[in-house]
């Protein structure tokens, strides 16, 4: 029994705390703090196969992995176990190495006034906050890292200058900023990318009342937000049992994971990208199931821009109008319904107007020359929203429950799409 008490004591680290640090309280690089439940941990940890020591937050009880959440310094490690977690004398939490209290490795860095009113507090959620007067005025889930937890907001608070967002680690042994991130673009109707520096990677659904970003839905309750002070996602779990992170990795894989206690692991319920943005090129749809032929697809009136690059299955150059000498300005053009798809990229060429009917919304884009398409999405029975394409048409999917486009095509096309609706028994 001896030794078993021996062998656990050397497990488990020299100092561990009670979810606070306060002003005349400093977490060494040994120490731990625990949040009240003891569901997550903040510490000093080392990622495999590395000697570089960071200030980070994982999950506490899911042994024997340590899945870390958060991460303070993963630009600035530390070389030794020399690192320290304390209240500076202005209130902020600051990360120091050695004994130089000059020069702060890391810091929360907010304006505050006085000292002892002011405690770092873990909470349950993975959240570690800066307290003063009861009031949080700093919170990590403000600056999250590669892993979104019930809780984040993922997007911008406009009111105070936030851009919440994913950003991959640099590898498996280094937590600094990878090539990956995972944000919110609020032009036209907001919807979120996966960017490879600054290239889209992947496109979620374009953010209308009643379309998703492409989020798994089911177990959570989700908010989207979209107001003149906040534009945000974010979700929650009313089930304590279920332990669930969406991660963005170093390769560029954005999933969604589950724990499962039976083989203590972590399990995929949803990944992207399936396919990278644009891999049909403009005015060409995608769908992913057609196993037996190839998976892109002209839009109506228009035809791929390389037969042999098509034939060779390389569809990134997209399609072109079939009658490109044919004008669609006020020439008896008109437009073809294609159902359930992921609606064309709103960041390149799109406006969106509230309380519009259908027919408003399709007479707004006939009556402008350069428009290529629109969409209507109906607004909790209160109104509809119009978006209008003005550019190319880029990265649709086809999939069960999508949107409906509305394609702009020349009187030709129109009439022989009205044709073959005529033929039809």
């Amino acid at each position: 029994m001896f030794l078993k008490i021996l062998l656990l004591s050397l497990l488990i680290p020299f100092c561990i705390a009670i979810d606070t640090v306060t002003a005349n309280e400093s977490l060494p690089d040994s120490g731990i703090l625990l949040s009240k439940e003891r569901n997550f941990a903040l510490g000093f940890f080392s990622p495999i196969s590395s000697r570089y020591r960071y200030l980070g937050i994982w999950y506490n009880k899911l042994l024997p992995e340590q899945t870390v959440v958060w991460v303070a310094n993963r630009e600035n490690p530390i070389n030794d176990s020399s690192g320290a977690l304390s209240m500076s004398s202005d209130g902020n939490l600051v990360l120091h190495a050695s004994t130089d209290q000059n020069f702060p490795i890391w810091s929360t860095n907010v304006s505050l006034k006085g000292r002892n009113a002011c405690k770092a507090q873990l909470l349950d959620s993975g959240n570690l906050v800066l307290v003063q007067n009861e009031r949080i005025v700093w919170q990590s889930f403000d600056y999250p890292t590669d892993t979104m937890l019930p809780g984040i907001r993922l997007g911008l608070d406009l009111k105070n200058g936030f851009n919440r967002f994913l950003t991959s680690w640099r590898s498996a042994d280094d937590p600094g900023i990878g090539d990956f991130s995972f944000k919110l673009n609020p032009t036209g109707s907001p919807q979120f990318f996966l960017y490879k520096g600054l290239i889209p990677y992947w496109r979620g659904n374009p953010w209308t009342p009643s379309v998703s970003p492409t989020i798994p839905q089911y177990l959570f309750r989700y908010t989207f937000t979209n107001t003149e002070d906040e534009i945000y996602y974010s979700f929650a779990v009313d089930d304590k049992s279920v332990i669930t992170r969406t991660v963005v990795d170093n390769s560029g894989l954005l999933q969604s994971l589950n724990w499962d206690n039976g083989s203590r692991r972590w399990k995929q319920s949803w990944w992207a990208p399936k396919y990278p943005y644009g891999h049909c090129g403009p005015y060409s749809i995608c769908n992913f199931n057609n196993v037996d032929a190839y998976e892109c697809t002209c839009l109506p009136g228009y035809k791929p821009k390389s037969l042999m690059n098509w034939y060779f299955r390389h569809g990134s150059a997209g399609c072109v109008r079939k009658q490109q000498q044919t004008s669609m300005c006020r020439n008896r053009e008109g437009f073809i319904k294609v159902a359930g798809v992921k609606l064309p990229d709103t960041s390149i060429a799109s406006s969106m107007n509230k309380s519009m009917s259908s027919f408003g919304c399709e007479q707004l884009c006939l009556r402008n020359c350069s428009c290529k398409a629109f969409a209507i999405s109906d607004f909790e029975m209160k109104g509809v929203y119009c978006l209008t394409w003005y550019g190319e048409l880029m990265d649709m999917t086809e999939y069960r429950g999508g949107s409906d486009l509305y394609v702009r095509v020349d009187k030709i096309e129109l009439g022989t799409f009205l044709l073959l609706l005529l033929a039809l028994p």
